[in-house]
Order: C-alpha cells, then structure tokens, then sequence
C-alpha cells in the first residue's frame, strides 16, 4: 500500500469529524431532557408553596335592572315582549397606587432548586361614576349600589398569608375567597361593598403573597402606578409595559422600579363595561435567559400586563446548552491540530485514532452537564475541562511521539477552553469573537499548508510507504 496524500487525509478526517455529529447531537438532546425534568422538580418544589403570581384588580362589580327585548312565535306570528334582566356593570378605579415588596429565597430538593418569594403589597384606589352612564344605555337610578362588590385577583391564592385586609372608606370589610376577575381566571377573593354613588368611593387593601419564578400586575383603569422594590440583584423586566428608565435602579442590593403613566388609553379598555375583560396572555413556557420573551396568543380582547422575572444568574443548562453548539470547533480545532502535525510535521495519525479524540472531544460536554448540576456550572467547567485536557495530551504524546507536540496540543485545548468560558461569559460579543478566532485559525492553517501538494493520486515517482 501506498502513502495516503493530503487531501486524502483530508477527506478521511472530514468524514470521522461528521461522524462525530451524531453523539454531539444526543448530548444536545441529553441536555433539554435535563432540563425538562429540573422544570417538573421545580413545579414539585413550589407546589406548596405558590407559583408564577399575577395580581389584578380592584374592579367594582354594580349590578343592575336592565330591559332587553325578546322575540317568541306564537301560532304561527312573532311577538315582542321586554323583559326585566339582573346585569353587571363593571367599574374600574379612575386611579390606583400599588407597592409591592418582594423577598426572594431558595427552597431545593436532591440537586434541584427553584427561587420562591415572599410578597408585601399595599395599594390604594378610587372610584366614581361617570357622568355618561345613558351611553352603556345604563340608568344611574337602575344601578343596585348597595348590592355591589369588590373583587381582587390572585392568580394562585393558595400563596395568600395571613394579614389580607380590605378597607373601604376606612372600615374594615370581611372577605369573601374566589369570585376574583376573569384576568386571574375567577381567582382571588371579594367583598359586598354598599356604596351611595355620589362622592368618589376610597379603597385601601394590603395582603401578603408567596409565589416563585415571577410577579406579574395586570393594570387597568384610569391610571396604574406600580413600584416594585427587592433585594434580588437579576430581575428581568417583561410584559407589556416595562418600568420607566429614570425610576429602573439595578445594584448588587436589589432593584426597584417603578410603572407610572399607565392609562386606560394605552390599555384600551373603557373605565366602564358590560362585559368583564378576559384573562391575560401567558408568559412564554418555554423562558430562558438567552429569551427572555413575552408571547401574546392571538386573542383580542386579552388584558395587558406589567411582570418582573427573578432570573436565575446562572442557568446551568442553558450555559452547557450554549456549550454544546460549540463541540464542533472544538473536534475541528483538534482535528486541525492533528492533521498539521500529520501532513507538515511528519507524524502519523491513524483515523481510529482521530475517531477516539473526538469521543474524549465530546465527553466533555457530558462531564460538564454531570458535574454542573451538583457543584455548579464554573467548578463543573473546570473538572471537566481539566480530564479532557490530561486525557489528550497523554494521549498525543503516544501517537504524536513526543512530548513537546502534546504540550502543544494540550496548549491548545486549554486556550479553546478558556476561550470557550469567555465566549459564554459575553453573550453580547461571543459572535464577533469567534468569527475573528476563525479567520486567525484559517489564515494560520493557510500559511501552514502553502506548499502541501493536496492532490489525491501520489505523484509519478513518489516514494511508497506504508499507509498511516
């Protein structure tokens, strides 16, 4: 047998590298599965305790007479006939104040953890009658006004603590559970509320809530303003409203932030309706912080919604996900490494022997997500990193014959780790980054091989040798 040429090392090692991509693609796989379960032990963590919060409300339930016309056949002709009907009339504050106080915290299970809360909120609000009631062809005097009620939203009252308390006018009001707006889907709680119509009607509420992952506010009336204050140093700010830039602070003690200036015009909704409005769009199932979207389904008469997300700072599994995408620069950079050493060097590289370095290649990634989820994504990164490195330099010394061209392979791979962790630390500049480290690289490989004959026939005359 003949000496392979170049180019038809080349191919070969193409081929093993392509190879490669179907156990880098079930690591891929083995890292969303990962993260599926965390996400069922997360909701089994919380279950007790409370889940994603959004609170709504106050909104002031009136109801009243109201006529409406049927039409019945009777032998054989139509007849009209006006009937008396209970309605509701649905009655947002023309202004309300809300603060809320989150306190954040950990609750784990096994090597699972999921971030709960602890939650203060204080409000106040207002309400009138407008002037215009005929235009809802309602009659002020069909209104039943000592028969209203108050309703309140709790998406998950199983998080309510004790302390809830509702003042109408000063005097306390005894509570009524469930019966809550259609924005939390009924949840929540209510109370009757006898009220003259007259002047404008003051409520004052307070109420602790747990809950985890996120606190969201469905705002609606006249004007909304909402300020949100924690010790938790990465909240993610999302929904349809953000807090205003001047009032955002963000420090390693916490943030507060504060919503103002949201009006029934940008929410599009009417101080007074007949009918009540729906639920709110749910936030993305599918979040992470490399997405930290807002899907609204296409319903059109959702409510808006102010949320705040308590982010994990380091979510392990998008991180090794993130990793991942990278393997194969890692198996090209090292193939690369080797066939250099091969084609100008004169070492011999067997292709068992590439297929075995792409494994240990990959392997990593497997490490890093074992290792991840016990002792954290940084430690985990460099244990894992460290085997693979000893793994192939001690290796290379065997089929590269020598040390000192496996402390250049070791050298490398280091350099590709290291480069790896900085490409994941700056999100923002890991594109750019690693397109300029892919022209050095091809630019160095050019300069390398510009005089390597990568024919695939050996020339007339070539000396044969044994096959590497």
């Amino acid at each position: 047998m003949t000496q392979r040429s170049p180019g038809l090392k080349l191919l070969f090692v193409c081929i093993i590298g392509f190879v490669l991509l179907v156990p880098l693609v079930m690591v891929y796989a083995l890292v969303g599965d990962r993260q599926s379960q965390s996400e069922v032990a997360q909701d089994a963590i919380t279950a007790g305790w409370g889940g994603e919060q959004t609170i709504a409300g106050p909104v002031l339930v009136i109801p009243f007479n109201g006529t409406s016309t049927e039409t019945e056949t009777v032998d054989g002709k139509a007849r009209s006939r006006t009937v008396t009907t209970r309605q509701e009339l649905f009655l947002s504050p023309s202004h309300q104040s809300i603060a809320t106080e989150l306190t954040p915290d950990y609750k784990e299970y096994s090597i699972y953890r999921s971030v709960i809360y602890d939650s203060e909120t204080t409000g106040t609000a207002s309400f009138a009658l407008p002037d215009d009631l005929s235009r809802f062809d309602v009659e002020r005097g069909a209104l039943l006004l000592d028969q209203a009620e108050l309703r309140f939203g709790i998406a998950d009252p199983r998080g309510l603590t004790d302390g809830t308390s509702v003042k109408v006018e000063g005097e306390k009001q005894v509570l009524q559970p469930g019966n809550g707006p259609r924005s939390t889907g009924g949840a929540g709680f209510s109370t009757p509320v006898k009220w003259g119509g007259a002047a404008e009607l003051k409520v004052d509420w307070t109420y602790g809530l747990r809950g985890s992952k996120s606190f969201a506010l469905v705002p609606r009336g006249g004007e909304t303003e909402w300020t949100v204050s924690s010790p938790w140093q990465h909240p993610s700010f999302v929904g349809s409203f953000l807090p205003e830039n001047e009032s955002k602070q963000v420090t390693a003690d916490g943030f507060k932030a504060t919503y103002s200036g949201i009006t029934n015009l940008a929410l599009g909704e009417a101080l007074v309706t007949l009918e009540e409005q729906g639920p709110p769009p749910p936030l993305s199932a599918d979040f992470t912080p490399d997405r930290m979207a807002y899907e609204t389904p296409p319903v059109a008469d959702t409510s808006d919604v102010a949320a705040i997300r308590l982010v994990e700072p380091v979510d392990l599994y998008s991180q090794v996900d993130r990793s991942v995408k990278y393997g194969f620069l890692f198996i090209g950079f090292t193939f690369l490494a080797y066939l250099m050493f091969d084609v100008v060097g004169g070492a011999r590289v067997a292709s068992a022997e590439y297929l075995l370095t792409g494994v240990g290649l990959v392997l990593f990634f497997v490490m890093l997500l074992a290792f991840a989820e016990v002792v954290g994504f940084a430690l985990a990164y460099i244990i894992a990193s460290g085997a693979i490195i000893g793994l192939l330099t001690a290796y290379s010394a065997a089929i590269l014959g020598g040390w000192r061209r496996a402390g250049m392979i070791g050298g490398m791979l280091a350099g590709l780790y290291a480069t790896l962790y900085i490409l994941l630390s700056l999100e923002a500049w890991s594109l750019m980054i690693g397109s300029v480290l892919l022209f050095v690289a091809l630019a160095a490989v050019m300069y390398a091989t510009r005089n390597v004959e990568w024919s695939l026939r050996q020339d007339e005359g070539a000396e044969a040798l044994p096959a590497a």
